[in-house]
């Protein structure tokens, strides 16, 4: 798995992501021996940052690569582009979505993160769609990463991406499945 946050602050969108990947319970590859380790991805003036299986940000990339007039600007845009992209994954890509039976809705199996001039937004598993007003974070350290931005987020000299570094950094201490380096990318917010 892997940790993904956002964060606005100051007019400015940070997101970041740690670079490790798991396998199963027992193995993991670090930056060092996989060259195509960003979990973040760029569409237009968007940033995707993605959590779940690696074959994941292949496909997403790949669909995204082939639509023209995707919009990631607000919460109704990209739950429209999610319900597009899922049933994309499963007849192209292959997407197995089923997870547990009591589950409403069919899994894309991914958490994604996205930062963009119009704000920071999550997609859960199930597709549902939220804005978040300070910072977010998804994967097997969000607990961390929640943590430790909560406790730096109003102090002063500190920046989006400062911030964004922060939590995955504390990520990457404790929990097993995140590693560095980090990767952050930020964009200027409109509003």
């Amino acid at each position: 798995m892997s940790t993904i946050v956002v964060v606005a602050k100051g007019g400015v969108a940070a997101i970041a992501a740690d670079t490790l990947t798991t396998w199963g319970y027992s193995s993991k590859d670090s930056a060092e021996y996989v060259v195509n380790h960003q979990k973040i991805i760029q569409l237009g003036n968007s940033y995707l940052a993605i959590s779940g299986p690696a074959a994941a940000q292949l496909a997403i990339k790949a669909y995204f690569a082939n639509v023209s007039d995707i919009s990631l600007k607000s919460v109704d845009t990209i739950f429209d582009a999610w319900t597009k992209l899922h049933s994309a994954l499963k007849e192209q890509y292959f997407l197995n979505p089923r997870e547990g039976r009591e589950d409403a809705f069919e899994s894309t199996r991914v958490d994604v993160l996205i930062a963009n001039s119009e704000g920071i937004f999550g997609v859960d598993t199930h597709r549902a769609v939220q804005q978040f007003s300070r910072y977010y974070a998804y994967g097997n350290g969000s607990q961390h990463a929640l943590g430790a931005m909560y406790a730096v987020y109003t102090q002063s000299g500190l920046s989006a991406e400062d911030i964004a570094r922060i939590g995955i950094q504390a990520a990457a201490e404790f929990g097993t499945d995140t590693g560095l380096p980090l990767i952050c990318h930020t964009v200027a917010l409109s509003r």
